[in-house]
């Protein structure tokens, strides 16, 4: 640790302004609300004890995702996380129209789906969404570029065959 009252005033002021990197990152890889912030926890205990190296060169937020990654993996494959606790949606499904209940179906799968993938793609689909570039997600993840979009294709095709499994092109129509 730093010691100093400035480091951790500075430290603490830059987890605010990227705190949603720690809550998506225990979102796609805690499985209940426990393992959730537990995670959080752990994300932000790596990042502190991690801070005095961070020398600027990346931005604070590559940084800081890259190290809440290999956080949620690391534990991710070193424990069993305890079993799926069901989220509760925003609105009851009786007050939804069937346009929204539609959406709220496509959102359950999506997620559902990126749960099935093992650390490392979820890792990448979770960049990906986040509207990174493949630059971007390579000095994250440690992997050449060229690995990020071979990748993110490979997840892309295991999606449209899931959300589309009798082959139909509705996917590739919009796209």
């Amino acid at each position: 640790m730093t010691g100093s009252g400035r480091d951790e005033t500075e430290f603490l002021a830059r987890i605010g302004r990227h705190a949603g990197i720690v809550r998506k990152v225990a979102l796609s890889y805690g499985r209940s609300a426990a393992d959730r912030h537990d995670l959080e926890q752990e994300i932000v205990a790596q990042l502190w004890k991690s801070y005095p190296a961070f020398d600027g060169k990346r931005l604070f937020s590559t940084w800081m995702y890259r190290i809440a990654l290999n956080v949620a993996i690391s534990i991710a494959r070193g424990r069993r996380w305890s079993e799926h606790e069901p989220v509760a949606l925003a609105q009851s499904l009786a007050d939804t129209d069937d346009g929204a209940l539609e959406r709220e179906q496509s959102v359950r799968e999506l997620r559902s789906f990126i749960a099935s993938l093992d650390e490392l793609n979820r890792a990448l689909i979770v960049l990906y969404l986040d509207e990174h570039s493949y630059r971007e997600i390579a000095d994250i993840l440690g992997i050449s570029e060229t690995n990020v979009a071979t990748k993110i294709s490979r997840v892309k095709q295991q999606l449209r065959e899931r959300m589309n499994p009798e082959g139909e092109s509705a996917w590739n129509s919009t796209r």
